[in-house]
């Protein structure tokens, strides 16, 4: 099901030293962070009439700890076995980081949803991450109206 790291499909050109399987769950849920926050922001600015300043409130709104957690449980019905799979290994890891704005379990959740968007970017699964994201990204907004 899932492939392997693609530098066609990359964003930029650098292989990981090892193979998404063998990297730790906090490595992914560090570039799952980014990688989120990236789609985040390029959805942003597709939106018409965004200032600067509410462009930052919305973009902190999403990418939040405790948004990623409501986010996480969202899609968990979504997610097939392997990403369930991938995603309790991150909610499970210990990062050594101390929540600032969030609570452990919040944090803990947001780690796991961080971890699986890692894990499928390093898998060459990036549909999948456009898919997640994208109805992510949705329900967050439809649910702050």
């Amino acid at each position: 099901m899932s492939g392997g790291f693609n530098l066609d499909q990359a964003w930029f050109p650098y292989e990981p030293s090892q193979p998404a399987r063998l990297l730790s769950p906090i490595v992914l849920a560090y570039a799952g962070d980014a990688i989120y926050e990236v789609a985040v922001r390029q959805y942003l600015i597709s939106l018409p009439n965004l200032r600067p300043n509410h462009l930052h409130r919305t973009a902190t709104g999403l990418v939040s700890a405790k948004a990623q957690s409501t986010i996480l449980a969202y899609l968990e019905p979504q997610l097939t076995d392997e990403e369930k799979d991938v995603a309790r290994q991150g909610r499970n890891a210990k990062s050594g980081t101390i929540p600032k704005n969030a609570d452990v379990l919040e944090y803990r959740h947001a780690t796991a949803f961080e971890c699986l968007i890692g894990h499928l970017y390093y898998t060459g699964q990036q549909a999948r991450i456009q898919e997640l994201v994208h109805s992510s990204i949705q329900y967050m907004m439809n649910r702050s109206k």
